[in-house]
Formats: C-alpha cells, structure tokens, sequence
C-alpha cells in the first residue's frame, strides 16, 4: 500500500500512536495548580462542562484537504468524510479527485480497501488494538474527527493544572502510559490531545483550532496530527472546507473484485 495512503486511513480507522520528544511551537509557560490558583475548577467540572457543548446530529458529511509529511516526502490528498453519528464512518480519500482508498467504520468492524496496491482489510477493533499497540473503537475515531475527547472522560483518574487560560487534565494509566487533555477555559472545547507510552518511545498529539459553528454546534476546522518516532516524525495536517449536517447521506461501500485481503495478526 502507498505509503502516506495507509498512514491516513491508520490514523483515521487506528488512532495511530507514535513516539515520544514533542517539540512545542510556543515558549513553555509555567503551570500553575488549579487548587492554589484562583481558576479552581474540580476535574468532574471541566468534564461535566466539555461534554455540555451542544454535539446532538444526525448525520455530518465533511470535505477536507490533508497533507502528509515525513523525513522523506510530502503528499496532498483530499478526504470525504460521512458520518452517521454512532452508527458509521464512511471515508473516501481522493487524488486528482479520483478515488484512491476508502474505509468504512461501524462499532463492529474496520474495512478499508486501496485501489493503487489491490489491497483490502476487513476485521473489527481487536486485531487493530493489537497490532497499533493501543485500545481503540469507533466512538474514539468519531470523536477525534469531531474535536471532542477521544476517551470517555469520566472514566479516568485526573490531576488537573492551570496556563495560560487552558485546563489541561493528566491520566497516567501506569507506568508506562499517559494521557493529557487540553481545554479552552472559556468554551471547555478541547484544545489539544496526547497519548505517550515511555517504554515504546511513542507519541501522538492531535490539536485543535479554529473552530466555527454551525447549528450552534462547534467543529474545528483544522486538526493537526503530530507523531513521533525513532525514524523520526510524522505530520497530518487536516482543513475542513465543508460541512454539512443532517442531510440525507448514503453509505455505499464494497471492495472491488480481484483485490488481496490483508490480515493483521
């Protein structure tokens, strides 16, 4: 499979992880503890007020271009993204405005076929949980094209800090993994996500911004993917130029014929 292809359909059907040393484009400001600061807002309260943001549709269709880079080359695609909310994405990336690779995400299973290899996967969440060495599943991947909390927040065990006017709530799940939430303090929209596991070296950040309202619901228009590994680091760069909500939208998915199935073990 082209390369950049696969690392866009992973990222979208696998939250794709990847390595640890992020470099920040800001100066680092200095965190303050929420408990000793005078924005004092309990974990429970900055989740209670993320999740209050109106996110009720019916079904969404995004258009957007993506750009992929790497250490060894730079790629432009665009993306059509359907969603009927909780039900199923439907994702087709074009180049050239052809067709090139299409997946289909439902709460049950992952396909996705590309046309330039002749290769397909079909399968559901377990084989790729294994394979990209974290837990994942359909509402993660809605949410992060949503720019909404990939993980159901009121699950987790957080400490909280106070810059710059961000909540940021922290989740060290052991030893080895930690998971950072960022939130406007103001709209408690999430700014930024990041999930590092030390051992492995890994890192993956998605930032939000730019966000625009539609039906009095806020989407960002921009989402930016930043991992980074030992071969080095990977940029996804994503800009919706159109949304749409609640149309009537159809779903058609089928792999050609003659094409090789994948198997992730």
């Amino acid at each position: 499979m082209n390369k950049f292809l696969k690392i866009v359909l992973v990222l979208f059907v696998g939250c794709f992880l990847s390595p640890l040393t992020l470099v920040s484009c800001k100066s680092k400001a200095a965190v303050v503890d929420v408990t000793n600061n005078e924005n004092r807002m309990s974990s429970n309260k900055i989740i209670e007020k993320h999740y209050n943001n109106n996110s009720e549709f019916k079904t969404l269709y995004i258009k957007s271009n993506i750009k992929y880079t790497d250490s060894k080359q730079s790629q432009n695609v665009t993306a059509e993204i359907k969603i009927k909310k909780d039900e199923q994405i439907l994702i087709s990336i074009k180049y050239l405005g052809f067709i090139v690779a299409k997946a289909s995400i439902t709460p049950l299973s992952v396909s996705y076929y590309e046309k330039i290899s002749g290769d397909y996967f079909e399968g559901d969440f377990r084989g790729l949980t294994q394979f990209l060495g974290t837990d994942l599943d359909f509402n993660k991947i809605q949410n992060l094209v949503l720019g909404r909390a990939m993980d159901d927040l009121k699950t987790g065990n957080y400490t909280q800090s106070y810059a710059e006017g961000i909540f940021r709530l922290d989740d060290v799940l052991d030893s080895n993994t930690k998971k950072s939430f960022y939130f406007d303090a103001n709209t408690f929209l999430i700014q930024k996500q990041e999930i590092t596991q030390t051992k492995e070296n890994r890192m993956m950040q998605v930032a939000y911004s730019n966000n625009k309202e539609i039906n009095s619901i806020s989407f960002p228009y921009n989402i930016n993917i930043n991992t980074f590994q030992k071969a080095g680091k990977i940029q996804i760069n994503m800009e919706y130029n159109t949304i749409s909500l609640n149309e009537e939208l159809s779903f058609p998915y089928s792999v050609p014929n003659g094409y090789k199935r994948i198997i992730i073990k």
